[in-house]
């Protein structure tokens, strides 16, 4: 079997470790010649790439490995670009979380103000991983769930159309995997799903078993009545408390529309006053990812590299990543597996802009993903996701015109936020925040009312 050369971007997150962990026990399916870290802070990444590094000595030894932060020898030589990027890092995180929480309004790092703020940020980030692969590896894929991946996916296919990037989310596979624990199965393999939305706003319409029985009665019974929660969950991603709340809330967004099985996050959109009510904006989800994953992945880090081994330590594999592995493969080997990705609609969705970046089941070998047909969605769905679709495309058109108003207008859109006068405080709260981060926005065509 062919080897690959696998470029982790995004070299300093706490994640890395657990997709090393992960590439490292699927070699037998995906093989690999040459591992690379990169990121553009490097003192962050020193950690993160001092533990792999023995890892790696200790497992896989005849893998070449680097971690740099010089994007020619990172992107030189390369079959797979897995990118998963922060632009602004947890820090960020946090006042994407708080800001909107000042002014009674959700605060999520991919939903609504502060999802939107996110991908102001990540779109100039991505987009530059996009050109160094171009430049240095024309020929390698770039496999990106960078978040917010909505947001990122607009902005790539209306200015990279024609680059070789797949933008994929694991939540869908997290929730599945829950699914499958539900009805007592070994693995969401075993099912056959049917699938339709925008990233984190999503719905199930179908589960079957190989054996083509319906399994939905039952999830729906299940979910109902616990929404996605199931005890001793193999899912050890998502483990916060707010994670087990979000889990739970999950059985009031499947009374919406009880023919389908819903996506978590459509809980910010359809419950925002309870969201608000049950947040701290004192101490957000940010709080306990630094709290919590931050310190215990870098903590386990310096103990391998102090004790330059790995013998007794923590760090587990994340087995949402081996989604990303699944994806290669269908690439690399042509494997005609189904995959969830995030495309271009281009009719799949009949009755939906068929330029809308849509979260839908595809065939996915060696050209890259064939959406499959979902026909007509329902009107409930269809308006939703309209409203949606419209927020995104008008913060790519923001960042690209540099427009205050289009941002403005985003922000107001977003079915989180209450009135466009909340929207603008908002606003200029996050382009203070983000002045280091964010273009700079032009006001030229901007009218305030004075009852502003």
């Amino acid at each position: 079997m062919k080897k690959f050369s696998v470029l982790i971007a995004g070299g300093g997150s706490t994640f890395t470790p657990g997709i090393v962990l992960m590439l490292l026990d699927n070699l037998h399916k995906f093989p690999i010649r040459k591992l690379k870290l990169y990121d553009n802070d490097e003192e962050r990444q020193a950690t993160i790439a001092g533990a792999c590094e023995i890892i790696l000595k200790e497992r896989a030894p005849e893998i070449e490995f680097l971690a740099t932060t010089n994007p020619e020898e990172a992107f030189t030589d390369v079959d797979f670009v897995m990118a998963h990027i922060r632009v602004g890092k947890y820090a960020m995180r946090e006042l994407d979380e708080k800001i909107p929480l000042k002014h009674g309004v959700v605060g999520q790092e991919t939903c609504g103000p502060g999802g939107i703020a996110y991908g102001m940020r990540s779109i100039g980030g991505v987009l530059e991983l996009i050109d160094y692969m171009e430049k240095y590896s024309p020929d390698a894929w770039m496999l990106n769930y960078s978040n917010p991946a909505a947001i990122v996916a607009e902005a790539t296919r209306r200015l990279r159309p024609n680059s070789k990037i797949l933008n994929i989310c694991d939540m869908p596979i997290g929730i599945e995997m829950r699914m499958a624990q539900i009805l007592g199965l070994n693995d969401r393999k075993e099912m056959n799903v049917r699938y339709f939305g925008l990233n984190h706003f999503g719905w199930w319409t179908e589960i079957r078993d190989k054996d083509g029985n319906d399994l939905m009665p039952k999830l729906k019974e299940h979910v109902a009545k616990h929404g996605y929660n199931v005890p001793n969950s193999a899912d050890n991603q998502h483990v916060d408390q707010s994670w087990n709340e979000t889990f739970l809330k999950a059985r009031d967004v499947y009374a919406l529309d009880p023919n389908t099985l819903p996506n978590t996050y459509l809980q910010y959109y359809f419950f925002p006053d309870y969201v608000v009510e049950h947040s701290n904006p004192e101490y957000t989800r940010a709080n306990e990812v630094m709290e919590g994953r931050e310190k215990f992945v870098f903590g386990e880090c310096r103990k391998i590299i102090e004790n330059q081994s790995t013998e007794g330590s923590k760090l587990h594999i994340d087995e949402h990543a081996a989604y990303i592995v699944d994806l290669a493969r269908a690439i690399a080997y042509n494997t005609h597996e189904r995959m969830l990705l995030i495309v271009e609609n281009k009719g799949s969705i009949i009755n939906l802009d068929p330029t809308a970046m849509v979260e839908i089941p595809c065939i996915v070998g060696s050209n890259g993903p064939e959406p499959l047909s979902i026909g007509e969605i329902p009107q409930f769905q269809k308006g939703l996701m309209e409203q949606q679709v419209s927020v995104e495309k008008l913060v790519v058109e923001a960042w690209v015109t540099r427009s205050y108003q289009k941002l403005w207008q985003a922000i107001t859109l977003s079915k989180t936020v209450p009135s466009a006068k909340v929207a603008k405080e908002i606003l200029d709260d996050l382009i203070e925040a983000n002045k280091d981060f964010w273009p700079e926005l032009h006001k030229d065509d901007v009218v305030v009312s004075e009852s502003f």
